[in-house]
């Protein structure tokens, strides 16, 4: 008989129950947290019609896309396609059910997208994304996006991790007024894509990367100037007006940074959040606030979510205008990256709460009523019926519970018994 293959595919994640639990903990933890801060949860289908998914793509979307084949109905197998985040999706959302939705409209999606790009180490083929989006109809005050940043922050911190988290903040209508006051609109997308990779390659890369596309002597020192500049509010935008740039758009996105900042500040995440020009984010949608969240004692481990402010989301559906501000983390990533670099050991390794082993079959009966009871406290449990030695049921349910009640003749008796905590 020939052997299958039975490995997972390239670029999907497949976990052990241990693994799994914890992967599961942080998914439920993020859950619970914008549910907290008054997020409504929605679920799009996982399956979209292609026009909707590229609608707004661009580059090489449509390559990665993974098309959906009906083979009973091959005429159409074309045109669906799995969603490869949730944001498009999110837009038809809005369109659809516009007149029953109360705008602002603070919603969350977790849920797997998929996306056919290559398959290497920490990035993924199939993954889980956590989103979090405020929409308003018509416009949107910018402290919508302070709310947006705090939940996000709010879930990573609910980790428990032993490391500090950061949110670092900016906002792209200042380096785009910038780009317009110094007259290098023509050489924009450059700028934003050199400035974007700045931290990935050495100075002297980045420096080349602003002579190639034509910056004189000058201008490349301003911005690298510019990119330079991070830390503290108050620190930040002294050092924003000083620059002496006149640019109303410039202007306007140094004092919604600044009203950002300090609404986070006020709010207790002042240790938490940092002004940083390096932040521009890739995505050409965005339109003001953008911000990355980092553990800044693990710096190899990048970027670990991110979002920010657009000026339409649904502007390839609809006249209407609907404004928002997301975030997003990339669930999936983060658990490999935080496995990698062992910052997930303080979690529990165990999947269940606890493991009634009955010493025969006679007392299955009532372990079994035991554990209904139990699950009635919102506790996991499960019964351990095998017909092997008490000592090799022990061992079992040490890998897989937390604790064990043995039960025996005395326990059925008198309705008592002790609980044994298993170490890891």
């Amino acid at each position: 008989m020939k052997r299958i293959n039975t490995s997972p595919i390239s670029g999907a994640q497949e976990l052990l129950p241990a693994k799994q639990a914890i992967f599961d903990k942080l998914k439920n933890t993020i859950s619970e947290v914008y549910h907290a801060h008054g997020f409504l949860n929605i679920e799009t289908p996982t399956i979209e019609r292609q026009e909707i998914l590229l609608a707004k793509a661009g580059g090489d979307t449509e390559k990665q896309i993974y098309k959906v084949v009906k083979t009973a109905e091959a005429a159409d197998a074309a045109d669906q396609a799995l969603r490869f985040d949730h944001t498009v999706p999110l837009a038809r959302y809005v369109v659809e059910h516009e007149n029953d939705l109360v705008f602002p409209f603070k919603v969350s999606q977790i849920g797997r997208n998929f996306r056919g790009e290559r398959a290497q180490k920490g990035r993924f083929r199939e993954f889980y994304q956590c989103d979090v989006d405020i929409i308003g109809r018509g416009n949107l005050p910018v402290y919508y996006d302070a709310d947006v940043i705090s939940a996000s922050l709010d879930a990573i911190l609910g980790f428990g991790l032993d490391t500090p988290v950061l949110a670092r903040i900016s906002n792209r209508k200042i380096l785009s007024g910038m780009i317009l006051e110094m007259g290098l609109e023509s050489k924009s997308t450059d700028i934003y894509s050199i400035i974007d990779h700045s931290e990935k390659v050495p100075f002297e890369t980045t420096e080349e990367a602003f002579v190639e596309i034509g910056l004189s002597e000058a201008d490349k020192a301003k911005f690298l100037s510019f990119i330079d500049i991070r830390g503290g509010k108050d620190f930040v935008i002294s050092k924003l007006n000083n620059l002496g740039i006149k640019n109303e758009m410039f202007n306007d996105g140094v004092k919604e940074l600044e009203t950002v900042l300090g609404l986070l500040e006020a709010a207790g995440y002042k240790e938490q959040i940092e002004a940083d020009m390096k932040i521009v984010r890739g995505l050409d949608y965005y339109t003001g606030t953008v911000f990355e969240y980092a553990l800044p004692e693990h710096q190899q481990v990048g970027s670990i979510g991110g979002g920010g402010r657009y000026d339409n989301l649904t502007g390839y559906f609809t006249e209407q205008v609907f404004p928002g501000v997301g975030s997003s983390i990339g669930l999936t990533r983060l658990f490999y990256v935080l496995n990698e670099n062992n910052l997930l050991k303080s979690q529990d390794a165990q999947p269940l709460d606890k493991a009634i082993i009955p010493i025969s079959e006679n007392e299955i009966p009532y372990s079994l009523n035991l554990a209904e009871e139990l699950r009635k406290g919102n506790t996991s449990v499960t019964v351990v019926m095998t017909d092997k030695k008490l000592g090799d049921k022990l061992n079992y349910a040490a890998k897989i519970a937390k604790s064990g009640i043995v039960i025996g003749e005395e326990e059925v008796k008198t309705g008592q018994y002790k609980e044994k905590l298993f170490t890891i």
